[in-house]
C-alpha cells in the first residue's frame, strides 16, 4: 500500500496499519468506520483532512517527511498535534507499561533482582517525559501560541533554549533504549515470559510515537518559531 490519500477508505488503513488507530484516535476518531473515505471522516469531525493525511503519512513511512508542506499549517494546528501526543504519552501509554511492568515485576515473586532494576529504570523514564510534557503544557506551548498571536518580541528569546524541550525528550527515548536493552540482553529468573514481551512490545510503540513527536517538533514548529522570532533573518 502506498501513501495514502483522502479517498482512502480509512477503514483500510486501519486494517493495513494498526498502529495509525491510536495516532487517529487522538483527534477523537472512533472505530466503526465503515467504508467512510479519509476525506470524509475528517469532515464530520472537523478536522483539515490534508493535515491528518500528512501526520498518518509520517507517521507510516519514515522516508516521507513534507517539511515545506508542514510548514503551511498554522501553528495552532502543530501545536494542538503534540498537545494530544503528549497526552496519549502521559495518560495512555506510560499507564500501559506500568501496568504490564507491575505485574512482570510481581511475577518474579519478589527473587529477581533484575525486575527491581528494571522497575527504577522506568521510574526515571517516566518521570523524564513527564518533565518534559510539563514543560511543554506550561511553558513552551504557550509561548509558541502567543507568538504567532504576534504577542512576541522579534528576537526575543524563550523562557528556555529552543532546543531544551527536545533535549529532555531525547534523553528520555535513551532511558527506553536502556530499559529495552536491560530486558532482552539481562533478564534472568523466574518471571512471565508473555508479561515480558507485552513490556517491550509497548516500549516500542511508544519510542517509535516519541521520535514520530520530536521529527515534527524539532524540524517543523521550532523552525517555524525560530522564523517568527527573527523574521528578518528567514
Amino acid at each position: 500500500m502506498g501513501l495514502l490519500t483522502s479517498e482512502t477508505p480509512l477503514s483500510t488503513a486501519f486494517e493495513q496499519h494498526p498502529s495509525l488507530i491510536p495516532l487517529v484516535s487522538r483527534f477523537g476518531i472512533r472505530l466503526g468506520v465503515g467504508e467512510k473515505t479519509v476525506s470524509a471522516v475528517c469532515a464530520e469531525h472537523g478536522i483539515d483532512a490534508g493535515f491528518m493525511l500528512v501526520l498518518m503519512n509520517t507517521y507510516l513511512f519514515e522516508s516521507y517527511f513534507p517539511e515545506q508542506r508542514l510548514k503551511t499549517f498554522h501553528v495552532n494546528q502543530i501545536v494542538d498535534y503534540l498537545t494530544k501526543t503528549n497526552a496519549y504519552f502521559r495518560f495512555s501509554q506510560l499507564p500501559n507499561i506500568e501496568r504490564h511492568l507491575r505485574s512482570l515485576i510481581a511475577s518474579g515473586e519478589g527473587e529477581n533482582k533484575n525486575l527491581d532494576l528494571i522497575g527504577r529504570f522506568f521510574e526515571q523514564f517516566k518521570a523524564s517525559l513527564t518533565a518534559s510534557i510539563e514543560y511543554d503544557t506550561n511553558e513552551w506551548f504557550p509561548y509558541c501560541l502567543a507568538l504567532s498571536r504576534g504577542e512576541g518580541v522579534a528576537c526575543e528569546q524563550p523562557p528556555k533554549s529552543l532546543h531544551a524541550p527536545s533535549e529532555g525528550e531525547e534523553f528520555a527515548a535513551s532511558q527506553l533504549c536502556d530499559l529495552r536493552s536491560i530486558l532482552v540482553r539481562h533478564l534472568s529468573g523466574q518471571y512471565d515470559d508473555n508479561l515480558a514481551y507485552a513490556v517491550i512490545f509497548a516500549i516500542g510503540s511508544i519510542e517509535r510515537d516519541i521520535r514520530q513527536h520530536n521529527r515534527i517538533r524539532n524540524r517543523i514548529l521550532t523552525p517555524i518559531i525560530d522564523a517568527l522570532l527573527c523574521p528578518e533573518s528567514h
